[in-house]
């Protein structure tokens, strides 16, 4: 059955979208979407979805509002489950009602799905509430463009005493001023404009009606912006949180496949920064191979993991086969902090552990342990590197190598949110090689670049980049190198 749901997604931190948005999102066959959308929502669509890039920027329409609702239309007579996607709420000046009456017109059944307004949130991450006891027990939402053609009654505002909030109205900025104080607001009231609020890219200027436009000017504020006007601005220093975070401002790629990326992701967002999700690289499965080894994992004296996608893909394989674990009595090893907190998971404490995430790390662990004729089991990536299977070899010890998985190019999905990336973190050869088939050597380039490791870096340096390579060489030493460097 076709259905369109008129989805709100917030005002831009991904973070703010809804369960219902999500889960939404999910069942969508084809998809609209506006400029002013969060960068990774297009991440929760399905593979097979259809993607329209409907934006509409200042003084340039993608597509009208007619060829909008034409096109709505047309997909669900098609019989796809649209989804028609609208940055902040579908009903607060987004035009979502328009939309919703053209599918009525057609007998075309829809939803719509609110989203968190803009004028809210927004002001919230400036430290600015839109209401605060015994200062501002109200507040009205009015549209720049409305303001600029007079069709705001300047003189109701300007003896309101809640908080004045207008949208969309960085250009209409003077006149709005001017209004308000020609029609009797104090040119000493609080006044504060802020660019992109809730993303990394937001700024805050605060002043008063009477120097509000020379400040914004001085600050070269853009687009989209939102302009508030009462008492409630002077709260913005002292219940200011976002813009207080150690990695406020900074927009970070990961390109990391999808299940990689959550856990960094996460700690990259508690710490401030907006994360742009590029996954890179997709995990095809291919534990079929272990099926000439199974009857045998229980003979071996030692099994070494490299990576968080060797151990799922392992265990995953014995629990389909119904194999019972207990039956292992090898000594098992991995490289990496993360790698050994996915053995953990699983109820196994490793035996050796590399801190780093280098193979040199481990083989050095691991070599005092190991004994001529011992056999050793190295499930792993096809493209894993040759350097653990020799030296382990060269030990005397018998390996077997079997590659459980390959890791394939990713495919882009919104190649537009690259441009507001100012970092870019890659942690294997291979997300650099994929990044640079996706986007470009050029693009990469623009971007501060970040490799976790000197084998990481290897790649980089080819392409004549010079990117800062962690000490560290884990997800940990990242975060930590990564807040000195954005705080120094």
């Amino acid at each position: 059955m076709s259905k369109v749901y008129i989805i709100g997604t917030g005002p831009g931190d991904e973070e703010l979208l809804t369960l219902k948005a999500v889960k939404v999102l999910k069942k969508c066959t084809a998809v609209l979407y506006d400029r002013l959308v969060s960068n990774n929502i297009l991440n929760y669509l399905n593979e097979n979805c259809e993607v329209y890039y409907c934006g509409k920027e200042p003084g340039a329409h993608s597509k009208t509002q007619e060829e909008i609702n034409e096109l709505l239309v047309k997909l669900a007579k098609e019989g796809h489950i649209v989804g028609r996607i609208k940055g902040g709420d579908p009903y607060v000046f987004g035009r979502g009602g328009e939309e919703v009456l053209a599918l009525v017109h057609e007998n075309i059944d829809f939803e719509v799905i609110p989203g968190v307004t803009s004028p809210i949130a927004a002001l919230n991450y400036a430290g600015i509430p839109i209401t605060h006891r015994k200062i501002a027990q109200s507040f009205h939402v009015v549209t720049g463009k409305s303001a600029q053609d007079l069709n705001v009654n300047f003189k109701a505002l300007a003896e309101e005493e809640g908080t004045l909030v207008f949208m969309m109205g960085l250009s209409n900025l003077d006149n709005i001023v001017s209004e308000l104080i020609k029609n009797g607001k104090n040119s000493d009231v609080p006044c504060g404009v802020v660019m992109r609020g809730t993303s990394a890219k937001q700024k805050k200027v605060i002043g008063t009606l009477e120097n509000i436009s020379q400040k914004v000017k001085e600050a070269n504020l853009q687009s989209p912006c939102i302009i508030v006007v009462g008492e409630v601005v002077n709260l913005s220093k002292e219940l200011n949180w976002y813009e207080n975070k150690p990695l406020f401002g900074k927009n970070i790629c990961i390109t990391r496949s999808r299940r990689q990326s959550e856990n960094l992701k996460n700690k990259l967002v508690e710490l401030g920064a907006e994360v742009t999700s590029f996954n890179s690289i997709e995990i095809k499965n291919t534990s079929e191979n272990l099926d000439n080894y199974i009857d045998n994992i229980e003979n071996y004296n030692h099994i070494v993991f490299t990576s968080v996608n060797s151990v799922e893909i392992f265990f995953d394989y014995l629990i389909k086969k119904d194999y019972d674990v207990r039956r292992i009595k090898a000594k098992v090893s991995a490289i990496g902090a993360a790698t050994a907190s996915a053995l953990k998971q699983r109820g196994i404490i490793c035996f050796a552990k590399a801190k780093e995430f280098v193979g040199e790390g481990l083989v050095s662990i691991l070599k005092p342990h190991l004994m001529e004729n011992e056999t050793l089991l190295l499930p792993c990536s096809a493209k894993s590197r040759k350097y653990i299977y020799e030296e382990l070899t060269n030990c005397g010890v018998s390996v077997d190598k079997v590659y459980i998985y390959d890791t394939v190019c990713g495919a882009i999905v919104n190649k537009r949110s690259f441009d507001e990336v100012d970092m870019v973190f890659f942690t294997s050869p291979s997300t650099v090689e994929n990044m640079v088939e996706m986007l470009g050597i050029e693009e990469i380039k623009k971007k501060q670049v970040i490799a976790i490791g000197p084998k990481t870096n290897e790649p980089i340096e080819k392409l004549g980049i010079k990117a800062f390579v962690c000490k560290e060489h884990s997800e940990e030493g990242f975060l930590k190198e990564i807040v000195a460097l954005c705080t120094h």
